[in-house]
């Protein structure tokens, strides 16, 4: 490799800042030197002046080859040799310092014959630096030297101790080579450059398509249809098993050398920094798609450090499925991923861009929508998701759905983590409804008076009415919630049917009445709107789609004009159908020529509604089973008189009465929830429907139990209390019953609160959030018993309640926490356990300086964690890190710490780190990650340790000898494997004492 080839991947501005730290800096009067300078005086590592360690050196030539195999392109040599070519250009360039010569006489050899005689040096010195490496590599290392010394001869250059008048014009020569290389790079770019160029075009692409999101009800006068999703986006969390014990055991406390792991809520945005495949579900409107823009936005410009800082280099393919089947065409190869997202770039891309991209591991895959697709085309899907993730391996996946669309475990097989996005907190609708109303205040400013009045009236309605905290669970119901109360005065409806009549009132009517339109005598009343718009709703339902053709569009309008024809005053069905486009503001065009509603949930409402009318109450049951029906039939049941709602509801039994278990649980399931919307209804029918779904409780698993928890508050009238279940089923029950979203919850939970599995007091903690805080307080969590149990505060409010009730032995703060709050509680109430977890604030141990309660401690998903350095009279027997590099932060000062747990996706892989651990004089129980064990140095001895946990969760497939486990730990007592179906098959060398669990 030339150096102006390496130089394609490491232009001037990158390399120079590296090598100027291996030189001293000049200090005053370095101007008077006259003569010539030894290079052994120069350097940054040797002599009295020293500022760097051999280390240190070593470090900086790993980042010189990271920033080089990182950029855009093939690599120049294989993965597995990064490390060894790293350590070969750190030997090299250390022997800059045994050179015998002075600058001058390096400046007069040139670039190339100064790397040759450094190459030579290492060589005569008995360590050949290209030793052990391919081909490839060697050819990069001899490249990178020559680069270095180009870059170090131009920097002798430029000093003022450099002997100018004898080499002023070979000085300039070396800056025109480096001005020459740099604009030969800029303008006769390699594949490599084209990539990055284009890749910088198409993230400004994103940003320009996916980078402002709709809030609903607020495009009025003055203000845009759309807002920056910086400002708009709201971090909700998603629930499900996001991390894996570090032993085997859950219910076996930090004390003991671990933590209780329950389905830990976490940011929606870092799902893929842990999981490399995921499959998202959630409800309509819950954010899925408002997800999905938002990591495709922040990859492109994910800083390298930040908290999205595994994005940081990404490049994000946004797949949206219903666009991607349109047409009927096969799905597409990663050539047309562009393209058939109707991207107008797809046909700039260089050449095998998308393979190279992908073959770099540097996908960000984004499938939206598996539930807005039929259902004959999943497996399809899903047979095209396993041909990409065979091909191209190590990307990052996400795939979104409505929960019901796809069986539990639908993608297990091909190594998906299922999670669910979990219903807006009362914190997450505070929030909402602050920044919707800022939205509001931008476009409106002189409605801010009213505005303020508004915002106070609806905080304090979603937290004391019942009925409109349960509706305000998701962003869309929030929108609309804002919007309804802003445009109604104050006032709302009741109910979710009621909600959305408004909220079309409002789409359909108030728009135009805002812009003046109607003075035009171009309106058209509700009414005809919602009778064209129901037959465009019906039909999409129907034929199982999401988008039709306008052309299509336009034949229905057509059909139908002549039954409205307050619609067909207004011209032939293509003006009508503008109209609606332009002006309903329920219709948009994703693509050209193609049209869908601005929200799945609307065309479900005008579905429904539709099939009412036309009695098509058969075809709705004979779709009871189709999860893209679901919503359509609740919002039938809701539109139709009592007898044709008893009609939809015994043929839902009846389709459910013979079928299998799964099937006859969803639509028993389905049958229930639409009693919610059933005003008036036969009490026979309603009798049956109760007595079929009971069936299916207590449920018997989480996914089941979320189902359950859908119906509504008759889920609670179900479920069976606490005497007499196991403590699964107890603690399956406690899941759902604290996903109903009603605070009628709260008195059932609080009957588990003395039960005596810690899972089960451990979801309930959990629960708080979802609830009142100051009542579930009360009623739940001052009730359970503290045993065991990390009491979990997520806010102050929360902080607050818990300081009331005089505190709990052990806590875990959750969240945005200031230090100097956690130092106030600790004083105060002196807990002997403490987590503190995704904590973004600088976090050091300075604040628990004095607590000498504290025996253990947990810091989990703090990106500012500054140092591990105990205070002076602290003595903490045990701490669980999640990742394994901090131990060089200071942990040589627990002189008193047993336990170490390291997060199972963390290696401890520097002899620094191990050097620590060795120095640890009481340390007896480690558990860290499988793949730690390759980095053991060879003479590492912890004679003290009897206990060790091995943990493999991630998709590794490289060898694990562990046969030295023994020289390394001679006196274990313990030896416990802990991983997956896969984990044995990696193992070599397991030793006889260890026990495995998968």
């Amino acid at each position: 490799m030339d150096p102006a080839v390496l130089g394609t991947r490491l232009a001037s501005s990158a390399i120079s800042p590296l090598v100027k730290k291996l030189f001293v800096a000049e200090g005053p009067g370095a101007g008077l030197v006259d003569r010539p300078i030894r290079l052994s005086s120069y350097v940054s590592f040797r002599g009295e002046r020293r500022t760097l360690t051999d280390q240190d050196v070593r470090k900086l030539a790993g980042r010189l080859v990271d920033r080089a195999v990182g950029s855009p392109g093939e690599r120049p040599f294989p993965a597995d040799e990064e490390t060894a070519v790293g350590d070969a250009l750190a030997r090299t360039l250390l022997g800059l310092g045994d050179l015998d010569m002075d600058d001058v006489q390096a400046v007069r050899l040139g670039h190339r014959e100064l790397a040759r005689t450094l190459l030579a040096h290492s060589l005569g010195s008995g360590s050949d630096p290209a030793s052990g490496l391919s081909a490839d590599a060697s050819v990069f290392l001899a490249s990178a030297v020559e680069w270095a010394c180009l870059h170090i001869l131009h920097f002798f250059t430029q000093r003022s101790t450099f002997v100018a008048r004898t080499l002023v014009e070979q000085s300039r020569s070396q800056a025109e080579l480096i001005a020459k290389l740099d604009e030969l790079i800029t303008r006769m770019p390699r594949r490599d450059a084209r990539d990055a160029s284009f890749e910088r075009r198409y993230g400004t692409y994103l940003t320009g398509r996916h980078g402002k999101l709709m809030i609903y009800g607020i495009d009025l006068t003055d203000s845009p249809g759309a807002w920056p999703l910086d400002v708009a986006y709201l971090s909700l969390e998603v629930t499900g098993w996001l991390d894996r014990p570090p032993h085997p055991d859950p219910t076996i406390p930090l004390k003991h050398g671990g933590i209780v792991w329950s389905p830990s809520p976490r940011p929606a945005d870092q799902i893929l920094a842990a999981h490399d495949k995921v499959l998202l579900r959630g409800v309509a409107g819950s954010g899925k798609t408002t997800l999905v823009q938002w990591l495709a936005v922040s990859a492109t410009r994910a800083a390298p450090d930040g908290p999205l800082a595994y994005l940081h280099g990404l490049v994000p393919f946004v797949l949206p499925l219903r666009t991607l089947i349109r047409h009927g065409e096969r799905l597409p190869g990663p050539e047309r991923f562009l393209e058939a997202a109707d991207s107008p770039l797809g046909g700039a891309q260089p050449d095998g861009w998308a393979d190279r991209v992908l073959g770099a591991r540097r996908g960000l895959v984004l499938v939206d929508g598996m539930d807005e697709i039929p259902d004959t085309e999943r497996e399809r899907t899903r047979a095209w998701l396993q041909g990409l993730i065979t091909a191209y391996p190590g990307n990052r996946w996400l795939v979104t759905s409505r929960p019901s669309a796809v069986r539990e475990n639908w993608l297990a097989d091909d190594g998906f983590t299922e999670l669910t996005l979990s219903p807006m907190s009362p914190t997450d609708v505070t929030a909402f409804i602050h920044r919707w109303h800022d939205a509001a205040r931008t476009g409106a400013p002189d409605d801010g008076g009213l505005l303020d009045t508004y915002e106070r009236q609806l905080l304090t309605a979603v937290r004391t009415k019942a009925d409109l905290g349960r509706l305000a669970t998701n962003p869309l119901m929030c929108g609309l919630i804002c919007a309804l109360h802003r445009d109604r005065r104050g006032y709302l409806p009741h109910g979710r049917k009621e909600l959305y009549e408004a909220a079309l009132a409002m789409l359909l009517t108030r728009r135009d009445r805002e812009r003046d339109l109607t003075a035009t005598g171009v309106g058209l009343r509700q009414e005809p709107q919602m009778q064209l718009l129901q037959r465009l709703a019906y039909w999409l339902i129907r034929n199982g789609r999401t988008e039709l053709d306008r052309t299509h569009a336009e034949r229905i309008i057509g059909d139908a004009l002549p039954s409205v024809p307050e619609a067909a005053a207004l011209g032939d069905a293509a003006t009508v159908f503008s109209h609606l486009l332009l002006r309903s503001g329920l219709l948009r065009e994703p693509a050209p020529g193609a049209v869908d509603f601005v929200h799945r949930t609307f065309q479900d409402y005008l579905g429904a509604r539709a099939a009412v009318e036309v009695w098509d109450i058969g075809l709705l049951t004979d779709h009871a089973a189709d999860d893209q029906w679901e919503d359509v039939i609740r919002m039938a049941v809701a539109h139709g008189r009592p007898r044709e709602r008893a009609e939809i509801l015994e043929g839902l039994l009846t389709a459910g009465i013979d079928a299998d278990r799964l099937v006859q649980q969803r639509v028993f399931l389905l049958a229930a929830a639409c009693l919610e919307h059933a005003t008036e209804l036969d009490p026979g029918v309603r009798e049956q429907v109760e007595f079929h779904v009971g069936v299916f409780v207590p449920p018997v698993s989480e996914q089941a139990a979320r189902d359950l928890a859908s119906v509504g508050p008759l889920a609670l009238d179900l479920l069976p209390p606490p005497d007499n279940l196991t403590d699964e089923e107890a603690r399956l029950t406690v899941v759902a019953a604290s996903h109903v979203d009603s605070e009628a919850a709260i008195p059932y939970l609080a009957r588990f609160a003395r039960h005596p599995s810690l899972k089960v007091r451990s979801q309930l903690v959990w629960a708080w959030s979802r609830f009142d805080t100051e009542r579930y307080a009360e009623e739940v969590i001052g009730e359970l018993d503290p045993e065991g149990l990390h009491f979990t505060v997520r806010d102050e409010a929360q902080l607050r309640a818990l300081e009331d009730m005089g505190g709990r032995p052990e806590i875990q703060f959750k969240g945005p926490f200031e230090t100097d709050h956690i130092a106030v509680h600790v004083g105060r109430f002196a807990p002997t356990n403490l987590l503190i977890t995704d904590n973004e604030y600088p976090v050091d141990l300075d604040f628990l300086r004095g607590a000498d309660s504290v025996i253990e401690v947990a810091l989990l998903h703090c990106k500012n964690l500054l140092d591990l350095s105990a205070p002076t009279g602290l003595a903490p027997r045990g701490i669980f890190l999640d990742e394994a590099h901090l131990v060089t932060r200071g942990l040589d000062s627990w002189r008193e710490l047993r336990r170490l747990t390291l997060d199972a996706l963390t290696d401890l892989d520097s002899d620094d780190g191990w050097s620590v651990l060795a120095d640890l004089p009481h340390l007896s129980h480690l558990a860290m990650s499988v793949d730690s064990c390759t980095e053991i140095p060879a003479s590492l001895r912890l004679p003290g340790l009897r206990t060790l946990y091995l943990n493999d969760f991630t998709d590794a497939t490289e060898a694990v000898d562990l046969s030295r486990i023994p020289n390394h730990f001679p006196f274990l007592t313990t030896l416990q494997i802990n991983g997956t179906h896969t984990t044995r098959s990696r193992l070599r060398g397991i030793p006889p004492n260890a026990t495995l669990q998968a």
